[in-house]
């Protein structure tokens, strides 16, 4: 299958493993001397319209991929979601 970069950003990247709407891709990752893509790349949500940045992005290892459809990529990995007591915690020492 022959994808363009330019079609990835428009499909938008869902994690079967929890249903999780990641957002579109951003960026992706190639082995420069292979030739070969290791990774796509989503862009964190964006932090009260984006004035405070954006949040964490996400890294997906192409071995990731399950099914790439005409709008959408279907990934099956577990992110770790972090607490809202942590967060808190670090918007304090902020």
């Amino acid at each position: 299958m022959q994808v363009q970069m330019r079609e990835l950003r428009n499909k938008e990247v869902i994690n079967v493993h929890d249903g999780c709407r990641l957002g579109f891709v951003g960026d992706v990752d190639i082995q420069v001397p292979e030739g070969r893509v290791a990774a796509i790349i989503v862009f964190g949500p964006c932090r009260f319209f984006g004035l405070f940045g954006r949040g964490e992005d996400y890294y997906i290892p192409w071995d990731c991929i399950q099914r790439i459809g005409d709008d959408i990529i279907l990934i099956d990995k577990s992110f770790q979601r972090r607490s809202p007591e942590l967060e808190r915690k670090r918007r304090k020492k902020f």
